[in-house]
């Protein structure tokens, strides 16, 4: 078999369903007993296995209770299976291309949206979704014109035209979209000195840019809401900071206003809901972002989850877009000792780093670690995160490129916690389903599939299948 024809096998083979035209017609958009009224679509982007089980410890055994996402395992709530994630160009995905086999039903090269390897342009899901007249729209807590919520939204060659992208949002105007990325809005910060944050205005646009603003809004107007220049701080930096508490919703916060305002249409809702920091923190090996954002996208879970076994006409599905460096709990004498330290940290390690400056000596490094994390560090190992940084020729010190890997090795030592590496896997990934629609699923999936299956799930007729 030719390399190009395996990474584009089951092109024709989705489910049972075909990717291009072979589905059996179907019933107009109208709801029918087993039929979808409408999808909530979970991503914890870049969670390994180890991500989901840490979690679930820490979860257990801080809070006494464990995760929603292994408690519906655990009360056999859910359907459970595996996914390939594989894109057109690799075995190992990136987000663009693992989000473009959701979004476009077909693989695509790696750093791609919706186009695929021959120049393809498949309509986006959710703009399917909007022409049945279903209210569509994507929370994260990355930029919202990121690659996971653009994959089902938009066709672009490039992940990184996210300028480009937030003027596509403008024109799509989609019901609610909300995240981070204010610099690809601002006129200070785009390159063409456009005020897409006026344009938003003036076209009818409510545009949020903090937690009140989102709690006030009436969802009368379409939503585009910005908190955060770049991505959203991670949870346990916003949880234990009373000001971005009050300011940075939570993705469960987001999740729910979203659930609120689009419940409403007639015709029901699409709603993709992205814990995206999870993956920022698997690739700097920051172990407690990691474990406190995907306990935040969990809260996620459970009000997608509350909302979807009141209804009875929802879709749930649960999963990541590929693993990311593969982490785990490693056994040592003190492993349940180590970990506990995370019960109390306070700050990600990349909050702890950017702490550092010049002025800082060993011991204030000691005190910095020891208060905020529970970290004993030696004087060495608090020698060697300080020789780490530099002051380069424009006089800054070392501001974007902080020390997350040499920490991450030394942290190690006192949780526990090790790392396969520092980007993404190919790793088959959990898959769960909830709801009408969860019948279809099989027990392996590939990526690509779910495309479809969410159209079937809803009743979309045959010419939205291809």
């Amino acid at each position: 078999m030719k390399r190009r024809d395996f990474f584009k096998n089951g092109l024709l083979t989705t489910l049972g369903l075909g990717a291009f035209g072979t589905v059996p017609a179907l019933a107009a958009p109208s709801k029918k007993a087993g039929m979808a009224k409408n999808i909530i679509f979970l991503v914890s982007d870049g969670m390994s296995t180890g991500t989901l089980n840490m979690a679930d410890i820490l979860a257990r055994h801080k809070y006494g209770k464990a995760s929603t996402w292994i408690d519906l395992y655990q009360q056999n709530q859910v359907r459970r299976g595996l996914m390939d994630t594989a894109s057109a160009s690799s075995f190992i995905t990136d987000s663009a291309a693992a989000g473009s086999a959701w979004g476009g039903g077909m693989r695509v090269r790696n750093g791609a949206l919706n186009v695929g390897p021959d120049g393809e342009k498949p309509v986006p899901i959710l703009q399917k979704f909007k022409s049945m007249n279903k209210a569509v729209g994507c929370v994260t807590t990355v930029q919202i014109t990121h690659a996971t919520p653009a994959s089902f939204c938009v066709n672009n060659g490039s992940r990184n035209a996210m300028p480009e992208i937030a003027e596509d949002y403008l024109k799509l105007r989609f019901d609610v979209m909300m995240g981070g990325g204010a610099y690809y809005f601002s006129a200070e910060r785009r390159q063409d000195q456009r005020d897409l944050f006026e344009a938003y205005r003036q076209t009818g646009f409510d545009l949020v840019r903090n937690k009140e603003e989102m709690m006030r809004s009436s969802g009368e107007k379409p939503i585009m809401g910005v908190f955060a220049d770049d991505g959203l701080p991670y949870a346990i930096d916003r949880m234990t900071d009373p000001i971005l508490s009050q300011n940075i919703p939570s993705l469960a916060e987001m999740t729910q206003k979203a659930i609120d305002i689009m419940r409403s249409r007639p015709q029901g809702f699409v709603l993709q809901v992205e814990g995206g920091k999870v993956d920022w923190a698997a690739h700097g090996n920051d172990a407690p972002a990691l474990l406190y954002d995907q306990l935040d996208f969990d809260a996620a879970v459970k009000v997608a989850m509350d909302f979807a076994m009141a209804d009875e006409d929802t879709l749930v599905i649960l999963t990541t877009d590929h693993g990311n460096s593969n982490p785990g709990l490693f056994y040592n004498g003190q492993a349940n000792k180590n970990f506990e330290r995370l019960y109390d940290t306070k700050a990600s390690n990349e909050w702890m780093l950017r702490q550092i400056n010049p002025d800082f000596n060993v011991e204030m490094v000691r005190e910095l670690f020891m208060e905020y994390q529970q970290m004993p560090l030696k004087a060495e190992e608090a020698e060697a995160i300080l020789s780490s940084y530099t002051v380069g020729a424009d006089g800054l010190y070392n501001p974007t490129n902080l020390p997350f890997h040499q920490l991450a090795g030394i942290q190690s030592r006192y949780t526990s916690i090790q790392w396969a590496g520092t980007n993404h896997s190919a790793d088959y990934v959990e898959l769960a389903m909830y709801g009408p629609g969860s019948e279809k699923m099989s027990g392996f999936v590939k990526n690509y599939e779910l495309h479809n299956l969410m159209l079937e799930a809803c009743g979309a007729e045959r010419e939205l299948f291809v």
